[in-house]
């Protein structure tokens, strides 16, 4: 499938358009995965997201408070960390024991 542009806006607001999104690769483990359909998925956001408003589209808000942890490139953080493109979100459900 081909990256289709808007060519009916001109190229600076293409760009602007562009620029207010970012791209980030959600990592996702255990019943995350099962519950997503796999275990990869990249998505699109706004700029400004953070991983909260990125587990809210993704359905999955009840997790936090569950425990959920959250990774940006393999660095522990919160889930009101700011995303930047092209980084990869790991999602990691609390482990449970018995």
């Amino acid at each position: 499938m081909q990256n289709c542009i808007d060519k009916s806006l001109p190229a600076r607001r293409r760009m602007a358009k562009q620029d207010a999104v970012v791209d980030v690769v959600v990592v996702a483990f255990g019943p995350l995965a099962e519950r997503l359909g796999g275990r990869t998925h990249p998505q699109r956001l706004p700029k400004g997201s953070t991983i909260r408003q990125l587990v809210a589209e993704l359905d999955l808000t009840e997790w936090i408070e569950f425990g959920l942890s959250v990774a940006i490139n393999g660095d522990r953080c919160s889930v009101d960390a700011v995303l930047e493109d092209g980084v990869e979100v790991a999602l990691l459900p609390p482990v449970s024991g018995g």
